[in-house]
């Protein structure tokens, strides 16, 4: 029997995506026999309050109270489809009841696999100033690159003024077709969706860059461990 999945959500288009590429995907794309999956979220209200006020202990706290709801309905390990989240996670991960897959670490490994030594990163402003991605491109010896802070400020407004709420504009869509256009000319290879909404916006067609998708990478990730 495949292994149970938990799912601790933050937003709930990056959540949902993240379910949906996990149903879909599993039992070679019907649909119909993929793993068990449990999904626990708080309202995203008590994550922003802390997110917003940089108190990462607070997200990681939010998040092993998650983990331990999933452990106790049987899940066997956790995945958050929330790339800022993971900030706080790296501060808990020791302490949560089942072990966790981590979202930079699949895109890492997807981006060392592909052979891509220099990646453009796209997300919140937290995830995008933040140690996330850094530390475990570093650690492959893959270049990472952000936009200049006032393309960081408004790509973040975008999200969660936006995407966060479902809303998919063309014009949103433009500003960060531009964004990755820059990281082409400064000689990125492949530029990480992440923000687990953006792949909604972002198709791969619509961007002069390989996209790597920390969505649908994290639940494919899943979907390996629970066969494992």
């Amino acid at each position: 029997m495949p292994k149970h999945i938990g799912i601790a959500a933050v937003t709930s288009e990056g959540a949902a995506l993240c379910y949906r590429t996990i149903c879909q995907e599993g039992d070679a794309g019907t649909g119909y026999a993929h793993p068990e999956v449990t999904l626990h979220t708080f309202p995203l209200s008590n994550y922003m309050s802390a997110i917003e006020s940089e108190d990462w202990p607070t997200v990681g706290r939010l998040l092993l109270e998650s983990a331990g709801k999933l452990a106790r309905v049987g899940a066997a390990f956790a995945i958050c489809p929330d790339n800022t989240a993971h900030q706080g996670l790296n501060l808990v991960r020791g302490q949560s009841p089942i072990p966790w897959l981590h979202i930079a670490e699949e895109i890492a490994s997807l981006a060392a696999e592909r052979g891509y030594r220099k990646v453009g990163l796209l997300g919140t402003r937290w995830l995008m100033e933040g140690p996330v991605y850094p530390t475990v491109l570093s650690a492959r010896s893959i270049a990472c690159e952000i936009p200049e802070n006032g393309v960081r400020r408004q790509i973040s407004d975008l999200i969660m003024g936006e995407l966060v709420c479902g809303r998919f504009t063309a014009s949103a869509r433009e500003y960060f077709q531009q964004a990755i256009q820059v990281f082409e000319h400064s000689g990125c290879e492949a530029v990480i969706l992440g923000c687990t909404e953006i792949p909604l916006l972002i198709r791969a067609e619509d961007s002069v860059l390989p996209v790597l998708d920390s969505t649908r990478t994290l639940a494919r990730a899943a979907l390996r461990e629970a066969a494992a």
